[in-house]
C-alpha cells in the first residue's frame, strides 16, 4: 500500500462512547480522518469493503462476530489495510488471534490518545505495534514471523461456536450466517468431533479460552 498523507480509518466497537471517544481522538490530527464505524464484526467487514479505509482500529470481543474472525475475513479480501485490535484483555490467545488474523497492532482499550496515535502512524509504515502495558516478548515473537499455535477450526466453524457460546439455538444461527438449521448441526457436530467436547458448557468454556467470546460483552 502506498503511504498517504491523509489516513483513513474505521472504528469498530459495539459501544458507541467509546467510538466517539476515538474518533475525538483522532480528529484532532489533520491527516487522520475517520471515514465510517461499525458496532459489530459483520458490519465491519461490510463497512470495510463499501469504504476501503486505511486503517481499521477493531474491538476485538464483540457479540455476533468477534474481531479475530471479522479481521481474517477482511485480511483475506483486503490484505492491505491495516487493522488494529483494541480489548480490554491482555492475554495470549487474544493477542496472537489478532495476530494470527492478519492484524498490525494490538492496543489495551486504557492506554493513552498518544498511543492510538503511535499505533496508527507505526502500522501506516509497515511496522508491528503492541500496547506498552504488554510484555514486548510478543512483539519480538511476531517481528521474527513466528506464531503461537493456532486452533484447528475453520473460519465458519469459529463463527458457529461463538454463536452457540452466546446461547444462539440452531435457527437462530442459520439466519444469522444464511444457512439451513441443518447445516449448523452439521457444524456443531465437527466442532464437537474435533475439539472432544460435547456439551454446551465445555464448548462455552473452550470458545471464552480460545478469545472468541467473552460473555461479557
Amino acid at each position: 500500500m502506498t503511504y498517504t498523507s491523509e489516513i483513513k480509518i474505521i472504528l469498530v466497537d459495539d459501544h458507541k462512547l467509546l467510538r466517539d471517544g476515538l474518533r475525538n481522538i483522532i480528529e484532532q490530527r489533520s491527516n487522520m480522518h475517520v471515514i465510517g464505524e461499525a458496532s459489530n464484526g459483520r458490519e465491519a467487514i461490510k463497512t470495510c469493503s463499501k469504504l476501503l479505509p486505511n486503517v481499521i482500529v477493531m474491538d476485538v470481543a464483540m457479540p455476533d462476530l468477534n474481531g479475530i474472525e471479522a479481521a481474517v475475513q477482511i485480511h483475506k479480501i483486503h490484505p492491505d489495510i491495516k487493522i488494529i485490535g483494541l480489548s480490554m484483555h491482555s492475554s495470549k490467545q487474544f493477542i496472537q488471534g489478532m495476530f494470527n488474523a492478519g492484524a498490525s497492532g494490538y492496543l489495551l482499550k486504557d492506554g493513552d490518545a498518544d498511543e492510538l496515535i503511535a499505533a496508527i502512524t507505526t502500522v501506516m509504515h509497515n511496522k508491528k505495534y503492541l500496547s506498552k502495558d504488554i510484555n514486548q516478548e510478543f512483539l519480538a515473537l511476531l517481528k521474527k514471523g513466528g506464531t503461537l499455535q493456532k486452533t484447528q477450526l475453520s473460519s465458519r466453524e469459529k463463527e458457529v461456536l461463538q454463536l452457540i457460546a452466546e446461547g444462539n439455538s440452531s435457527k437462530k444461527i442459520g439466519e444469522i450466517l444464511f444457512l439451513s438449521s441443518k447445516t449448523v448441526d452439521v457444524h456443531r457436530t465437527n466442532i464437537m468431533k474435533k475439539i472432544d467436547l460435547h456439551t454446551i458448557p465445555e464448548l462455552t468454556k473452550y470458545a471464552i479460552q480460545k478469545g472468541l467470546t467473552t460473555l461479557d460483552i
